[in-house]
């Protein structure tokens, strides 16, 4: 055992659920900021400001517990430090294999498990042994169970049924431009962040630095008082709007109900599990809606959860499942975060946010971004690799089942029973953005036709033989087939994806 070792935390492992146990409570820490690591993908720069920041921030917390290297790469800090480490394990297949090498050359002692999640992954192996399939709500249950959360004493769900989801899709209220709910935490930014700022302002200016998005003032968590902050704001005066309207899409309130909690939770600041526990006292107080709770719940204990277990049960080949054959690369605009090349107004709203915050919720990502994707036939891995990178909750863990499998359906039906992907309407219905868009969401020929209406029976007629399989594509492609203007509309959307919005 190598309790008496100094633990090297990676960056997304900051919480005192790390660092704090009793096997670690006394430790010395190493962290390690790697030029490599930050110069060697496209990130957007409020997530490597969020990253830094929260590096220093748990360096200065911790005071003389913690060695602070800069180095070229982690291979080199761990030199310098010189002494042999033990670390958690790492949050994706690439980190795994390097601390593998750097175990092999002596530099790395054990590996642990990670607080982060509540169930390990010798758990989850240990429930997926002798299934005939994998499906989420049947791990949510069990991790219900296992965890003793949102259950009556006989062991069933509260409120007789384990998900409330029905009663969270509701479109926008009629007229407003916002949800009209108390403000998210803000962060004060402080001398960290000026460091980070200034350090980002030189990366940025060195020739070929692909940095992407814009600079902004920091906006979620980075430390362990402002994670708790952060935590209590969101259940103490958001969880209880937070059901109804999670799946609307609102131009001018891009944080609606939602937690805002997927960065201090994956950077470690947060335990996944007392934050569930936490949401489910606000309920047995009376104080926040079953339906809102639940859906939460799901999220952080289910879905969050399944994602994490299905990256490492799935294994590294599973980021090039490409089942649709997809072969286009990610257009400029889209790599360049530049919504002012798209007309859609939609999209250009959601490209526009990931550009000014690196942040859109679950609705503009899955039904704008992803589905606007696959319509448009994008390779999945490198759709993957792009939210990983330019989103401040992104990791590889977070973005590959979500991207590949639900998202991009590149699994053939792994993950999801049907490809996530809509027409208009569905926008129409749940946004407030169609009014003064250029096209309409009716209109699926011409020059009004919507990108997204058109795209979809464009994308339907294009993989029809890889969806015939699929019964719940049933209906649709029998729609598809009745159009009488399939012929026009599939060559006009040929022609589109040349121009700048599709």
């Amino acid at each position: 055992m190598g309790d008496g070792r100094p633990l090297w935390l990676f960056g997304d492992q900051l919480g005192g659920h790390f660092h704090g146990t009793p096997r670690n409570r006394g430790r010395p820490i190493l962290l390690i900021e790697s030029e490599l690591a930050l110069r060697r993908r496209p990130y957007h720069r409020q997530k490597l400001h969020l990253v830094l920041a929260a590096m220093r921030r748990l360096a200065e917390d911790l005071g003389e517990r913690v060695t602070y290297v800069r180095a070229p790469t982690y291979r080199e800090g761990l030199r310098r430090f010189g002494r042999v480490v033990d670390v958690h394990e790492p949050g994706s297949h690439a980190a795994a294999s390097l601390v593998e090498r750097l175990r092999e050359a002596g530099l790395v002692g054990e590996v642990l498990d990670t607080p982060g999640f509540a169930l390990s992954r010798a758990a989850f192996a240990a429930w997926v042994e002798g299934r005939s399939g994998l499906r989420m709500e049947d791990f949510y249950r069990d991790q219900r169970r296992r965890f003793d959360v949102l259950l009556e004493p006989d062991g069933g769900p509260v409120g007789g049924r384990w998900n409330f989801d029905t009663r969270n899709r509701e479109g926008p209220p009629r007229g407003a431009d916002s949800l009209g709910v108390p403000a998210p935490y803000r962060p004060r930014e402080d001398a960290v962040d000026a460091g980070v700022r200034r350090d980002l302002d030189a990366l940025c200016g060195e020739a070929g630095s692909e940095v992407v998005g814009r600079d902004g003032p920091r906006l979620f968590a980075v430390g362990r008082a402002e994670a708790g902050r952060a935590l209590r704001r969101f259940l103490d005066e958001r969880l209880p709007t937070f059901g109804t309207h999670q799946d609307a899409m609102l131009e001018d309130d891009w944080s609606m109900s939602h937690s805002l909690l997927s960065v201090p939770l994956n950077l470690g600041l947060l335990d996944p599990l007392r934050v569930v526990e936490a949401a489910e006292r606000r309920y047995r107080e009376g104080r926040a809606p079953l339906a809102s709770v639940e859906g939460f719940v799901r999220q952080v204990l289910g879905w969050r959860e399944w994602t994490w277990h299905l990256y490492w049960h799935l294994g590294p080949e599973y980021t090039r499942s490409n089942h649709f054959g997809a072969r286009e690369e990610l257009p400029g605009w889209w790599r360049a975060l530049d919504p002012e090349r798209i007309e859609a107004r939609c999209l250009r709203t959601t490209v526009a946010g990931v550009r000014d915050r690196g942040y859109a919720h679950h609705i503009e990502r899955l039904m704008v971004l992803g589905s606007h994707a696959l319509q448009r036939g994008y390779r999945p891995d490198a759709l993957s690799s792009w939210f990983a990178t330019s989103f401040v909750d992104g990791f590889p863990w977070v973005m590959t089942t979500n991207v590949t499998g639900m998202s991009q359906y590149a699994d053939g039906g792994r993950v999801a029973t049907k490809p996530y992907t809509s027409g208009g309407a569905y926008i129409h219905r749940m946004s407030d953005h169609c009014g003064d868009c250029p096209f309409d969401p009716r209109v699926r020929v011409g020059p009004r036709a919507c990108p997204f209406t058109a795209g979809y029976w464009a994308w339907m007629r294009r993989n029809e033989d890889a969806l015939a399989a699929n019964h719940r594509m049933a209906r649709p492609l029998a729609t598809m087939r009745r159009l009488p203007d399939l012929d026009a509309l599939v060559e006009q959307e040929r022609l589109r994806e040349e121009g700048p919005e599709g």
